[in-house]
């Protein structure tokens, strides 16, 4: 096991790498320049000239981006363009948000995804399974934000039960911050019940037709049992899978639902930065968020391990 977390975290260096590169040049060449935009619109070439030659822009694209990977190297994310505050300190005031927005969507979307899931499977062909089914395709169909919108006009302008928008901090009472959170998780979740759902319901399918069902059945256990120790068990590694990819998926789903509701999160700070041409910003977000992806796959992959003893690394 060591071996293998060792090489897949040596693999992970030439995908970061490959990311950086992409990041680095897909900021360079797109139409643009962060100087004109901080200068404001009644410049002159001269005062945009300054700016871009004390932002290192007018340096060769090598040299910027040999500048940019030893600071990262440092873990020295450099200094916001826009916000004149270092990277790192940004991250950090805005991770919060977007941790517990993330955490609380999981936790919902698994609460409810794999149970629906494995009744569906259980209740194959009734009103139940269709029902279910039919929730996965309009949920999976529905973009997040048509989702924000329409929940802020039901629970928060005709009903008045939840709040428009905003974020209060967990420190500052759990009650205030699950009461302002509760409507983005649910709108973000939406999509990922759907998706989880559906797989569940297809693995746990696929297990009940097995020999083992059939004996654990001959053996007279109950149905809850068979369903949980037998079934749910044995198809646990694609429904795992699965809520790995979703969680990945989520990091999308972040910056559009942060966006609706004005959470000061990581995904409202990547649109502001990119609508600011913050490069040192961007960047560090995006590589940020690629750590993440990776360490939730080799996550993943470990846990694979736990939930079926024939597979070793």
């Amino acid at each position: 096991m060591a071996s293998y977390l060792i090489k897949r975290i040596l693999a992970t260096i030439p995908v970061m790498l490959f990311v950086a590169v992409f990041i680095f040049l897909l900021l360079r060449l797109t139409p643009g320049d962060p100087a004109a935009m901080l200068a404001g619109d009644f410049a002159n070439d001269a005062q945009i000239a300054e700016i871009r030659n004390k932002l290192g822009l007018d340096q060769p694209l090598w040299k910027q981006f040999g500048l940019w990977i030893s600071d990262m190297l440092r873990f020295e994310l450099g200094e916001s363009f826009y916000y004149k505050k270092q990277v790192s300190e940004l991250i950090l005031q805005r991770i919060e948000p977007t941790l517990s927005l993330s955490l609380l969507t999981i936790i919902m979307t698994v609460l409810i995804a794999v149970p629906f899931g494995t009744l569906a499977a259980y209740k194959q062909g009734s009103w139940l399974d269709r029902g279910i089914m039919g929730f996965s395709v309009i949920g999976f169909s529905v973009p997040v934000f048509v989702i924000g919108y329409g929940l802020v006009y039901i629970f928060s302008v005709q009903l008045g039960w939840l709040p428009v928008q905003g974020y209060q901090r967990i420190g500052d009472g759990v009650g205030g911050w699950l009461y302002r959170l509760i409507l983005p998780a649910i709108a973000l979740s939406v999509i990922f019940v759907a998706f989880i759902a559906r797989m569940t319901r297809t693995s746990v399918l696929e297990v009940l037709g097995e020999d083992y069902i059939r004996t654990a059945r001959a053996k007279g256990q109950t149905e809850f049992r068979v369903l949980m120790r037998h079934a749910l068990r044995n198809a646990a590694v694609p429904i795992v899978t699965v809520i790995g990819l979703a969680i990945a998926i989520l990091i999308g789903g972040v910056v559009v639902t942060e966006s609706v509701f004005t959470i000061p999160g990581l995904g409202l700070l990547t649109v502001e930065a990119v609508l600011n041409r913050d490069f040192p910003t961007i960047q560090a977000v995006i590589l940020f968020f690629s750590v993440v992806y990776v360490l939730i796959n080799l996550a993943v992959d470990v846990s694979y391990t736990l939930l079926d003893p024939r597979i070793r690394y």
